[in-house]
Parts: C-alpha cells; sequence; structure tokens
C-alpha cells in the first residue's frame, strides 16, 4: 500500500500537463482550504526537462508554489521505477502518451504508489484502443493495495462521472446516451488540433464504433454526420459519430444502456485537410524509408505541426461537452443534458492554457485529490464512473469547470 505522503509525481510536460500542474498547485496553495492538505508536493517529469522547468517557472510566478522537475523516458519501466524511488509520490499522474500507460502502472506497481491516467493504453504500432490491456492489471493491484484511476480527464472522465449523475438521480435507469464533444473556438491556424496531432489525428481516422443492441457496431470513420445547437449561445456545429473510450466502460457499468455513441465537432476546413493528408500518406503510422533511414509520416507530420500547448494565446471561443441521455424517470420517458461550458480565454488568463487542456487537465487534479483524501480509494483498476459522483461534482464547481443541467424541453435530439 502507498505510504500516504500528498506527494503527486506528474508525467508529462505538454498542454494538459501544463494544466495539472498548475491547479495542483493552487489546491497546495490553500493548505488547509476547502479540500484540506491533500497535496504537499509536486514533481513534474518528460522527456524534455526544459518543459518542466518552463512550466516550473510560470507556477511558482501565479501561485507562489515549487515544483521539483527531472527528466524521465516513461517508455522505460526501470528508468521511471527509478524515478518513483527517488521523489516518493504517494500517487503517479500520467498525462504522456496513451503508449506508455502500461510501462508507467508496471513502474507504480514496482514501487508501490498508486496510479492515475485521463486516455486508455493505445499500441503504438496500432491505431486502436481500448481497456482489455489496463483492465487485466486489476488482480494486480488489488493484490498490491494500490489503486489506478483510468481515464480521470474530460472525455473519457467527466463525461463518465456526468453518466453516472445522471443515472444516480435524474433517471430510473439510462436507454441512450450520447456524448457531444463541441470546441467552437478559432485558433487562427490554418491547420492545428487541440491536442497531441499524433493521437488525435489516430482517433479521427479510426473506424467508428458504438453501441446499439447488446454489441458495439463498426462504421466507417466520420461517416454519420449530425447538425448540434449547443447552450447558452455557443453555436450551431456538425457534428461526427466516432469511437471513444469511454462508450466500453459505461456500457459494462450501466447495462440498461441500449445505444451508446460519441460525437465531435469538426470544421471543414478540418476535414478537408486532413483528407489530403491522408490522401498523400501523411497519415500513416508505419515506417517507410527516407534517406537511409526509417520515419513513421504521422510522427514527422506532428513535428511540424503547431504545438497544441502554444495555441492558448490565439485561441478564442469556448468548448462544450456534455451527455444526453434517455430513459425512464417516474413512469414517463425522460431526456437530460448535463454539459459544462469552458472559454477558451479564460482558461488561457488562469493557466496560460487553451480550453482544451484545461478540460483534461482540471479533471486530472480532481481525480488526485479525490483518491489522496481517501474520498476515491479502492484497491484495484477502476473507470470513472464506478464512484459516487457527487463529490466529483461538487469540486468541478469549485475547481474551473462548472455544470449545468439543460431544461429537458429544450434538450436537442441527434437522431
Amino acid at each position: 500500500m502507498a505510504e500516504h505522503t500528498g506527494r503527486v509525481l506528474i508525467v508529462g510536460a505538454g498542454g494538459v500537463g501544463q494544466v495539472v500542474a498548475h491547479k495542483c498547485a493552487q489546491v497546495m496553495a490553500q493548505g488547509s482550504g476547502d479540500l484540506g492538505r491533500v497535496i504537499t508536493g509536486i514533481t513534474l517529469a518528460s522527456r524534455t526537462v526544459s518543459k518542466c522547468e518552463t512550466i516550473a517557472a510560470d507556477v511558482r510566478a501565479r501561485t507562489g508554489v515549487g515544483i521539483d522537475t527531472r527528466q524521465v523516458d516513461a517508455d522505460d519501466t526501470s528508468r521511471m521505477a527509478a524515478l518513483i524511488r527517488e521523489v516518493s509520490p504517494e500517487l503517479v499522474i500520467n498525462v504522456a502518451l496513451p503508449y506508455q500507460d502500461l510501462s508507467i502502472m508496471d513502474a507504480c506497481l514496482e514501487t508501490g504508489v498508486h496510479y492515475l491516467d485521463t486516455a486508455n493504453y493505445e499500441p503504438p504500432d496500432t491505431a486502436h484502443f481500448e481497456y482489455s490491456w489496463q483492465w487485466a492489471y486489476r488482480e494486480r493491484f488489488r493484490e498490491a493495495g494500490l489503486m489506478a484511476l483510468l481515464g480521470s480527464g474530460f472525455d473519457p472522465g467527466v463525461t463518465n462521472v456526468f453518466t453516472a449523475y445522471i443515472n444516480k438521480h435524474l433517471l430510473d435507469e439510462i436507454h441512450t446516451l450520447d456524448i457531444v464533444d463541441v470546441n467552437g473556438g478559432d485558433h487562427g491556424q490554418a491547420f492545428a488540433t487541440n491536442f497531441n496531432p499524433e493521437i488525435n489525428i489516430r482517433e479521427v481516422t479510426a473506424p467508428c464504433r458504438h453501441w446499439e443492441n447488446g454489441s458495439f457496431v463498426e462504421t466507417p470513420a466520420m461517416s454519420t454526420r449530425r447538425d448540434f445547437t449547443c447552450p447558452e449561445g455557443v453555436g450551431s456545429y456538425s457534428v461526427y459519430r466516432m469511437y471513444h473510450e469511454e462508450l466500453e466502460s459505461l456500457v459494462q457499468t450501466f447495462p440498461t444502456i441500449r445505444t451508446a455513441r460519441f460525437w465531435m465537432s469538426f470544421s471543414e476546413a478540418y476535414l478537408t485537410h486532413l483528407q489530403v493528408l491522408q490522401n498523400v500518406g501523411m497519415t500513416r503510422i508505419d515506417p517507410v524509408p527516407f534517406q537511409g533511414q526509417e520515419i513513421v509520416p504521422l510522427q514527422f507530420l506532428k513535428a511540424v505541426l503547431p504545438e497544441p500547448a502554444g495555441l492558448g494565446k490565439t485561441t478564442r471561443g469556448r468548448t462544450c461537452i456534455g451527455v444526453i441521455a434517455g430513459g425512464p424517470r417516474d413512469g414517463e420517458n425522460r431526456r437530460v443534458y448535463v454539459y459544462n461550458l469552458c472559454d477558451h480565454e479564460d482558461a488561457f488568463r488562469e493557466v496560460g492554457s487553451q480550453a482544451v487542456s484545461y478540460t483534461t487537465g482540471v479533471p486530472a487534479m480532481i481525480g488526485a485529490v479525490m483518491m489522496l483524501s481517501g474520498t476515491w480509494m479502492a484497491p484495484g483498476v477502476w473507470n470513472m464512473e464506478e464512484f459516487d459522483p457527487d463529490p466529483f461534482m461538487a469540486a468541478l464547481n469549485r475547481h474551473g469547470l462548472p455544470w449545468s443541467v439543460q431544461d429537458p424541453a429544450q434538450v436537442a435530439e441527434l437522431g
């Protein structure tokens, strides 16, 4: 069992890592505030330590909290384990690449510390992601007296908690589930991704899967489109059905779900650029020979695209992410919509990041606090919706991601 120290080790210094570092520092600065003294020390580690040092300097300037920085190759379990032994955290917050989930989980088991991530494992050589690899660790974490919390971002993460909240408070049971992720922001770039380009493009170009009548149905990527109007004046957008990992766990946790789908907004300009890149082979993930060496086209594309962490200065507008669910309530069929709006400029003013990073980083901090405070703590490997949603929902309101429930009469039908 991990020793209770309140120290956290954050692995990853991209846009999300920057937000997690800032939000953990805010909690640490509160001392005996609403969350108590749950975070007592922070170490930020990445392959490129200069990124960590830049974030640490900004955190100190904004909060007065000092953050230790380290260099680490998270692909290497032995190096991760050595770093964990050196800094002695109670919890590792993994906001590195999904390819590194298993090596970091192995290091946590080896050193006896708890684990949290924001996205499920994805093998580097296959554009396919599912929870089976991480769920296979359940017994090992349980026997070690350690907890692993999977997917504590926004989607997955907050969307799982929204679903659990709906199931607990708003519907007697859930029959239909639509997760809708709209980014109404404009970064001013001809083409850029709002989070890691390699992961973003792999997700978007993968075949779609949605849950229908007891099984997943596969359809071509981006082949189903709907119009969606966001609440509170965010606007109307084209959303496309795609696969997202939270569907896999939600349909197991809530077996009354008959239909479950995930939708994300994309502009015509984004889709046109993406189609051209696919046509010329730049989204390939297999190595190709080039001037006497091998390169992966998608990794090269990532190197020349704008860095998502640097988009905050120019991004304007709001994100709108939520869960639309249908089912019975007191003998009548009802549709409910629980959502969050996040303003890109507000996020940048607070932590120097755009809203897509903010909406992932804040829930990672909250998930860490749920674990460190003992509010959510049980040995094993868990998905977000398996715990009581109420304390997490309350923390969202306190820490920058307030949520709303739309009037049932106004809930949109995606068809």
